[in-house]
């Protein structure tokens, strides 16, 4: 009984956790890629895909964590987990950026990537 408690509710703690985990993949996925950037002297089409591979990587890591955890309705906090590294990256990217943030397509796109990205992580925990 102590169990079915225990899932009704929203962990916070353990989706701060996953998504902090996830943002420790991104660091260590870009940091990689810049380093191979240093090295190699990549394209410009080669790092968009790459950042886009890493992206997916990251809000996959954190829905599939998190879809082992909550047992139910796993896509659902993937979607969550996806959308929420995406709020977290654009409320980043505003502070950094002095508040100039244009709402292109590569905006929503980037959203959609994180959303689908946790989501896939979610269902196929």
């Amino acid at each position: 009984m102590e169990q079915n408690q225990r899932r009704e509710g929203i962990p916070l703690a353990f989706l701060v956790k996953s998504l902090l985990f996830s943002y420790i993949l991104t660091a260590t996925l870009l940091a990689v890629l810049a380093f191979l950037l240093y090295k190699l002297g990549l394209d410009e089409k080669t790092i968009s895909i790459a950042i886009i591979v890493i992206y997916v990587a990251g809000t996959f890591f954190g829905g599939f964590v998190t879809g082992k955890k909550m047992g139910s309705r796993k896509f659902l906090w993937g979607l969550l987990m996806g959308t929420v590294y995406f709020l977290v990256l654009a409320v980043v990217s505003l502070c950094v950026g002095k508040g100039n943030i244009q709402l292109g397509s590569s905006f929503f796109t980037t959203l959609v990537i994180c959303a689908g990205g946790g989501m896939l992580g979610g269902m196929l925990s």
